[in-house]
């Protein structure tokens, strides 16, 4: 034990303090523990700030930015479209098919690649679905380095295996030789999520803007509910005007929108005429709704798939409206001002200045009475700039404008990057070469590239590197790993399995999966010569175990998620706990039944 080795364990001590009480945000732990060591002397101020240029970070900030590209290309529609067409709006069945879908993609590619590609769709997912996105984007970062383990080209410390025990003159694994391992992994992590999700991951409120939206439901009564109706040949809609159904007093339903020809149009007017194979976009109580179309012959269809958008909150909601002293519209009724034909919004409730419901189709607009309205932000946000209405409502932002004309450049950019890195070029120049080719290309507007890149992870992973090389250069990793084997030097062969397990395990929490392979394949390879258990076998435990970096956000996929899902160290901790358990046990038995 020397003073740079103790001193290497007292700052490893305070990160992990620092990381379980949260008394100080993660990014900046990080940047605390790069700081910590140069002054103590234990690595230099090169070594310290070594982590900006390392190839984890640069490869973290460029698939930052293709996803951000990816996102804006609208790529990723189609893909959550796909996703919802099979999955529906069920969480689970969401979850299986993304973090399965995820996983095999890993098992040909970096898993920082894979969860960047996929988190853009899982946002849209949420988006639509209503699902929390905390509870698909964990789930698929954990499937992502779960996938890691399925193939021998799909993870760091697999790749160098190879290498190490063939310096060692044993025989090296082929491509697929850790596949019935992986596949185990994967598979006991998605039934882990699926049997136990609910338990493991957090469920954050919901934000202020949607509360909102469920505030004048609740005030109002207002219907939450829409339902896609189709008009058929045979249905007696068809030549009918909307006001001639008396829609409102009847059925008490609204028309948010009507489909015909792939064409849309918002708050029909009053006197749209109906024809057959539009589809209709319906307001209102189930049983209203199917009255409705048993009255005409119509088609309720299950689920809604064109008007998806709709029931998207950042797309389309309620909103409160308010007409002012001084408005033109005054004296005058929704239909002398054509409100649907000009504003392309559907008034759903009229409150009079007394605070009643009225007819509000031939009401006269007075200063003071309200209006609840349903439509596009868009539509809504263009009341805003008119002195006739006044909008209470805040108008949720709208998602980033997605620029389909440049989907095609966009998946070329990725696909060359994966094909760099398919030939054996560095990941963080195929990335980067990736990432700026959407820039030349007109997918990402230059003004938007650095604005793309979390630097609060950035700085996290950048700060934590410098304590793996601090383990490595003090000589506090190969004491740690000398004096654990020295223990277990007698054991049997399933505990000596699980020690070998865990050791590589904490060893990757805390320096590159990579590093902690490097460092622990020649010891154990010599340690199983010693204890007659194959040494290719705890060679391959060591460099799967490597993944097994699910506690703490320091592994890539992790860092890179950790603000996308709004999660804190505790959750992490929580989830990724019973995930490294999980793992570490599978692994084990699998090697133990396999090799051993």
């Amino acid at each position: 034990m020397t003073m740079e080795i103790g001193l290497t364990y007292g700052i490893l001590a305070i990160a992990i303090v620092l990381f379980v009480t949260e008394k100080l945000r993660t990014d900046l732990v990080a940047v605390l523990i790069m700081l910590l060591l140069p002054w103590a002397g234990i690595i230099t101020v090169n070594e310290a700030f070594s982590g900006f240029a390392s190839n984890a970070v640069i490869s973290v900030m460029a698939v930052m930015i293709i996803g951000y590209g990816i996102e804006k290309s609208g790529v990723m529609k189609s893909i959550s479209k796909g996703i919802i067409n099979i999955a529906g709006h069920n969480e689970k069945k969401i979850l299986v098919f993304i973090t399965s879908t995820v996983g095999l993609v890993s098992a040909f590619m970096q898993n920082i690649g894979a969860a960047a590609l996929f988190l853009p769709a899982i946002r849209r997912i949420s988006k639509r679905t209503g699902i929390n996105a905390s509870k698909l984007i964990m789930p698929m970062g954990f499937a992502a380095i779960l996938g890691g383990t399925l193939t021998m080209v799909a993870s760091g410390p697999l790749i160098v295996l190879n290498d190490l025990i063939g310096q060692a003159d044993l025989e090296r694994f082929n491509l697929f030789s850790v596949t019935p391992i992986g596949a185990a992994l994967l598979f006991a992590g998605i039934l882990c999520f699926y049997l136990f999700g609910n338990a493991l991951l957090p469920n954050p409120k919901q934000e202020d803007k949607r509360n909102h939206q469920s505030f004048l439901r609740e005030t109002f009564s207002l219907p939450d509910n829409v339902y896609e109706v189709s008009v058929l040949k045979a249905s007696t809609l068809s030549g009918k005007s909307i006001e001639e159904i008396d829609f409102w007093n009847k059925y008490n339903l609204h028309i948010l929108a009507l489909n015909e020809t792939g064409s849309t149009v918002y708050a029909p007017w009053r006197k749209t005429r109906f024809q057959a194979g539009q589809i209709l976009a319906i307001l209102g109580l189930e049983e209203s709704v199917h009255n409705f179309a048993q009255d005409f012959n119509l088609h309720v269809k299950d689920d809604v798939d064109v008007f998806i958008d709709i029931k998207n909150e950042e797309y389309a909601g309620f909103a409160e409206i308010i007409v002012p002293p001084k408005s033109e519209y005054k004296g005058k009724s929704l239909c002398d001002i054509a409100f649907r034909k000009n504003l392309n919004i559907e008034p759903i409730t009229f409150i009079n200045r007394e605070g009643e419901r009225v007819d509000f189709f031939q009401e006269p607009l007075e200063p003071g009475q309200e209006l609840i309205v349903f439509g596009r932000w868009e539509d809504i946000k263009k009341i805003k700039g008119s002195r006739d209405l006044v909008v209470v409502t805040d108008i949720i932002p709208k998602e980033v404008e997605s620029n389909v004309d440049k989907s095609k450049q966009a998946v070329f950019s990725l696909i060359f990057s994966l094909v760099l890195v398919l030939i054996g070029v560095r990941l963080s120049l195929s990335f980067f070469t990736g990432a700026f080719l959407m820039v030349l290309l007109g997918v990402i507007p230059k003004d938007e590239f650095y604005q793309a890149i979390d630097w609060k992870t950035v700085f996290l992973l950048a700060g934590l590197i410098p304590l793996g090389i601090a383990f490595d250069k003090s000589g506090a990793a190969r004491l740690t790993a000398g004096q654990i084997l020295l223990v277990i030097d007698q054991w049997s062969t399933i505990p000596v399995l699980f020690i070998i397990g865990l050791l590589a395990t904490l060893f990757s929490l805390f320096m590159s999966n990579v590093a902690a392979t490097v460092l622990l394949v020649p010891l154990v390879i010599i340690m199983g010569d010693n204890l007659n258990i194959d040494p290719r076998a705890l060679a391959l435990l060591v460099a799967i175990c490597a993944s097994n970096s699910f506690i703490l956000p320091t592994h890539q996929v992790n860092a890179f998620l950790m603000n996308a899902g709004g999660y804190k160290n505790a959750d992490f901790f929580k989830a990724g706990g019973v995930m490294s358990i999980l793992f570490l046990v599978v692994a084990v038995f699998m090697i133990y039944f396999i090799y051993i």
